[in-house]
């Protein structure tokens, strides 16, 4: 997924002045397996501190690099993306509307279906054409809430950001003081900002606190792969809505993902489970419920995350 989405990038930004952020344990197979990508634009994390310290420390780097009128388009790797054109242009409008309006900007998608998985969107004002001012963010609401929101004209909060590199770290450093003191503290030590920096969303760090926010909207068959639910909307499926991979076998059984390596995972008379057979673990949980693992990750013994 990494290598489909530089690729889709590529037209708009060649490899020298893409980066990657990722963590430590990664970077040694993403240059094998991403070599026109220079050695120093792969960024390890230390330790996961949430996406503010990321792209508050990616911005860091950015303007030191390219100065602080430097646009940056953020994006994330697990996405599946329909219409790559449209795509691409949903991209350049957002980094015009950056630049343009010295604002942080972020892609706003249209919706296809009320998901209770995903974040959602409500435009404002309108400041021009299709870019509005975004009246606030909602977090992943319940069905009827979601359908709601749909029909009331929001949009997904797809996690596509664009802004220039003094502007974001003009915002982080007024709203946001989780990170805003290690980076001031740090700006050269990627080891002791990642320490200090308080885990948090650069949606409810930055973009809830700030009034410089606006959205375009993008419809180019957006679909989030960042939970195993949403592998229904990308994997082939059989006539019974399940989206199996691996040893498999389903027997009345319908609108299930099951993922197996390694072993045979049968599944008998069940509806909408999402089951993950990986390295001696097994995960058994909802379609509903698998967008909300960070909670139960929280709650597990050590010496089950250690596996």
């Amino acid at each position: 997924m990494l290598i489909d989405a530089l690729e889709r990038l590529a037209p708009v930004a060649p490899a020298d002045r893409t980066l990657v952020l990722t963590n430590a344990s990664l970077v040694d197979a993403i240059r094998r397996v991403a070599p026109d990508l220079p050695a120093a634009n792969v960024i390890a994390e230390p330790r996961p501190a949430g996406t503010a310290a990321a792209l508050g420390w990616a911005a860091k780097l950015i303007a030191d690099r390219a100065g602080h009128d430097a646009v940056i388009v953020s994006i994330h790797a697990d996405w599946a993306i329909g219409d790559v054109d449209g795509f691409r242009a949903a991209l350049t409008a957002a980094a015009d509307a950056a630049e343009q309006e010295h604002a942080l900007v972020t892609v706003g998608v249209v919706p296809s279906r009320p998901d209770t998985g995903l974040g959602y969107i409500e435009p404002g004002e309108v400041v021009r054409g299709d870019l509005r001012r975004v009246a606030r963010f909602i977090e992943k609401p319940d069905l009827a809430k979601a359908i709601a929101l749909v029909n009331a004209g929001c949009l997904w909060n797809s996690g596509i950001f664009a802004w220039r590199a003094g502007d974001i770290l003009d915002e982080i450093a007024a709203h946001c003081p989780e990170i805003a003191p290690a980076l001031a503290a740090h700006p050269n030590d990627a080891n002791a900002f990642f320490a200090e920096a308080t885990p948090i969303a650069i949606d409810v760090g930055v973009l809830e606190r700030s009034s410089r926010v606006l959205v375009v909207p993008g419809d180019f068959g957006w679909s989030d792969v960042g939970t195993w639910a949403a592998l229904r909307a990308v994997r082939q499926r059989d006539e019974d809505g399940n989206a199996p991979a691996g040893r498999v076998l389903l027997r009345d059984a319908t609108e299930n993902v099951v993922h197996a390596v390694g072993t045979t995972v049968v599944c008998y008379g069940v509806d909408g489970l999402v089951v993950v057979a990986l390295d001696g673990m097994t995960l058994v949980t909802t379609v509903e419920r698998a967008a909300d693992l960070k909670t139960l990750i929280d709650a597990l013994p050590p010496e089950v995350l250690a596996r």
